[in-house]
C-alpha cells in the first residue's frame, strides 16, 4: 500500500503542550478508528509551524477524506516514492 507525507501548516504546533498533543493525536485517531483498516498513521514531526505526517492509505483521497473529518488540514500529499538513508550510499551501483 503507498506511502504519503503530508504537509500540515498549523501555526504554534511546536509549542503544543503535552496534552494539546495528545488530544490532537486523539483526534486524528478517533477518525482512523472511523475510515477503516485501508488508512493508518505511522508518525509525524512537529516543527515551529508545520506538522510532517506519514501515513499508510490507497490513494490521497482517504488522506483528504481524513483531514476533512479531523478539522485539521492536508496543505499538501505527496507519494514516497523511495526511502534513503545513510545507508542508501552503500548500494551497489547498477551495471
Amino acid at each position: 500500500m503507498p506511502k504519503f507525507v503530508i504537509e500540515r501548516n498549523i501555526p504554534g504546533i511546536g509549542r503544543k503542550t503535552p496534552d494539546e498533543q495528545a488530544g490532537i493525536a486523539r483526534a486524528s485517531c478517533d477518525v482512523l478508528d472511523q475510515l477503516g483498516p485501508t488508512i493508518s498513521w505511522v508518525h509525524s514531526y512537529a516543527t515551529e509551524d508545520k506538522l510532517y505526517c506519514v501515513y499508510i492509505a490507497e490513494n490521497a483521497d482517504q488522506i483528504r477524506e481524513h483531514a476533512k473529518r479531523g478539522g485539521f488540514p492536508a496543505d499538501r500529499i505527496s507519494e514516497v516514492k523511495a526511502l534513503m538513508d545513510p545507508t542508501t550510499a552503500a548500494a551497489p551501483t547498477p551495471a
